[in-house]
């Protein structure tokens, strides 16, 4: 079981290359219930954004532990009255064994991971969401037999996903480009910490050109246009992105054999056409479902269920 017990996950550059591949060994053999793992402790879920597979995969994945979970929805907490979020913490640390937060900005999950002793989780932030990542591997290397060496394409916002997947396929050895129109590059920061990880190794490639991007590459990922939060942006964005739109044609400059993803939820006819999406290269629910084992995968380490 990777050694992850007691820590917290705010970002994948908090794993090493091999830690990341043994959770990914973990959560296969979660799925395929070659393994069966225990832990009856009591994990939080603090999400100030709306979710729907985030929420309903760490919720499942607990129960299939033998844990507990209770939902901490700002609207009824006083976090909705103004409490400090270090008075926050400090209070959940002394009820719960694990925290999964999904916010807005990572400086607030920083406090929370800084004032609370319990293990701390990224939900999702504005700038990263490494849980969704970490399905996107598994599902990537459950098509391919091994993640080193295949490159992942992604079109569109630079937003948080993108920030993870440069981290995670420079750990995973995997090449990754990032194809976005001018104006909305992923975090500079984290483009850094991916180069770094990546060693000259792999490639980790920025352009504004999708077609480029998209040539050869095994997997072709994107996500909506606007991010929660940017939604009054989505009409003015529309005409920006639009040549960033996986259709048939951008899919067929791919690998022959190349997978799509999507992290979910989908606007068809913008980011991408219905015909991809329920196309036969479509790996989008089987990425959905992996958000459970992945996420099984990650509580079991963290919380050293046996």
């Amino acid at each position: 079981m990777a050694a992850l017990f007691g820590r917290d996950l705010l970002s994948l550059a908090d794993l090493t290359s091999s830690e990341l591949h043994e959770l990914l060994e973990l959560a296969t053999q979660l799925k395929s219930q070659k393994l069966k793992l225990q832990c009856h402790q009591v994990l939080g879920l603090l999400f100030s954004k709306a979710s729907t597979r985030t929420r309903v995969s760490f919720t499942v994945a607990m129960y299939q532990l033998g844990g507990q979970v209770i939902d901490l929805h700002p609207n009824v907490t006083q976090v909705s009255r103004g409490e400090p979020i270090q008075d926050t913490a400090r209070v959940l640390d002394r009820y719960l064994d694990v925290l999964a937060i999904r916010t807005f900005a990572q400086q607030e999950l920083e406090i929370f991971a800084n004032y609370a002793k319990i293990p701390v989780i990224n939900a999702l932030t504005d700038l990263e969401h490494p849980c969704q990542v970490l399905a996107d591997l598994l599902t990537i290397q459950e098509k391919f037999g091994s993640l080193a060496g295949l490159t992942l394409t992604y079109v569109g916002d630079g937003n948080n996903v993108a920030n993870s997947l440069m981290l995670g396929c420079a750990l995973a050895g995997m090449n990754v480009r990032i194809a976005f129109p001018s104006g909305y590059a992923p975090d500079a920061e984290v483009v850094e910490k991916a180069r770094n990880i990546a060693n000259h190794q792999t490639e980790v490639i920025l352009t504004h050109d999708p077609e480029a991007a998209t040539k050869g590459a095994h997997v072709l990922y994107t996500d909506v246009w606007a991010s929660m939060g940017q939604e009054a942006e989505a009409g003015d964005r529309f005409p920006v992105f639009q040549p960033y739109q996986i259709s048939q044609q951008l899919l067929s400059l791919a690998d022959p054999e190349a997978i799509v993803l999507h992290c979910l939820p989908a606007h068809r006819g913008e980011e991408i056409t219905n015909e991809v999406i329920e196309g036969s290269q479509s790996k989008v629910w089987d990425q959905a479902e992996n958000r459970l084992h992945a996420q099984k995968a990650l509580l079991a380490s963290i919380l050293g269920a046996k």
